[in-house]
């Protein structure tokens, strides 16, 4: 029988005015440098959709492949969950358009920047959803690309049977040493793959401290070095990689984070009912068991909760 998602314990209080108002549940794991696991809790052992987390393993998978791109900070376009603010959109319209490749060609649903500015300023101007705009048009790019790189149809690269599906499905099994226990549908439409939670973070710990000029670490490399690609100016994951030099960070739907440090250690986490604003805490609580700690991650897992227009609590870790 197949194991499923258990489902974790109490990592975080929501405490306003001083009263417990609510708690998230979720499960969080921690492996040192070698890859063994220094500590979890919840169910760190069963399955559970990584959601975007996947994507630097499935841009490595692209690159492996024999993805070519006119910048190499582009891959880190391809393994983001852009938040649609200018630069994105022109960099992925550059990539398709070099490609001889309409937008119409991407898979991914139209939609909305999600920068609240950049969103903003597309309904300010007379614009709607769009595919370029979605935040895994990089990711879509990069597949069309490794597509026309090995002659396989465009048509169709969605589906987990294509070709460069199962490409990628290989390189998320990989870097994870886990088979995927199942395949679903992401929300961009592609596949995702479930894998656990010490398998996420397996993956990022070996991406990290892959060596230099394979394809997971071009990509980690990339990733690093341009964190406002991979997700927003102002967004936790760009905050993180600029706050904290060397440290890979990639958030997922439904509230999955995953963090690797080479030579440190890893940590993936998942808060059981997708609240987003409460994975900070829990992976500021976890880092600092590896011996980490910065002024970034002091800034995100402070968490307020406001009132009137004033601060009145805050979400604490349990963990």
């Amino acid at each position: 029988m197949r194991k499923t998602y258990q489902g974790g314990v109490p990592l975080v209080e929501v405490v306003r005015s001083g009263f417990v108002e609510g708690v998230h549940r979720g499960s969080v794991v921690v492996l040192d440098a070698a890859g063994s696991v220094l500590t979890a809790a919840g169910d760190a052992s069963s399955p559970i959709f990584p959601r975007s987390c996947n994507k630097p393993m499935q841009a490595a998978g692209m690159l492996a492949a024999g993805l070519s791109l006119p910048d190499p900070a582009d891959l880190a376009l391809v393994a983001a969950s852009h938040h649609g603010e200018p630069f994105h959109v022109e960099r992925v319209r550059a990539l398709l358009a070099g490609a001889g490749l309409p937008e119409s060609a991407l898979r991914c649903p139209p939609d909305l920047p999600l920068s609240e500015s950049a969103r903003a300023d597309v309904l300010r101007a007379g614009g709607g959803p769009e595919r370029v705009l979605m935040n895994c048009s990089g990711k879509h790019t990069g597949m069309l690309l490794t597509c026309l790189a090995n002659g396989w149809p465009v048509d169709g690269y969605w589906r987990p049977e294509h070709p460069l599906q199962q490409r990628l499905r290989a390189a998320v099994e990989e870097f994870a040493a886990e088979s995927a226990a199942a395949v679903g549908v992401d929300g961009c439409g592609a596949p995702v793959l479930a894998v656990s939670l010490t398998g996420l973070a397996g993956a990022f710990l070996r991406l990290v401290q892959a060596e230099p000029g394979t394809p997971g670490r071009v990509v980690v490399d990339a990733m690093r070095a341009h964190p406002e690609r991979v997700a927003g100016t102002v967004a936790e994951d760009t905050r993180l990689m600029t706050g904290m030099p060397g440290l890979l960070s990639k958030a997922g739907a439904e509230a999955v984070q995953a963090v690797a440090v080479p030579g440190v250690g890893a940590v993936a986490l998942k808060i059981d009912d997708g609240g987003m604003r409460a994975r900070m805490p829990v992976l500021a609580s976890a880092l600092a068991r590896l011996g980490l700690t910065a002024p970034v991650l002091d800034e995100l897992a402070a968490a307020p909760l406001y009132g009137g227009g004033e601060p009145v609590g805050a979400l604490h870790a349990l963990w």
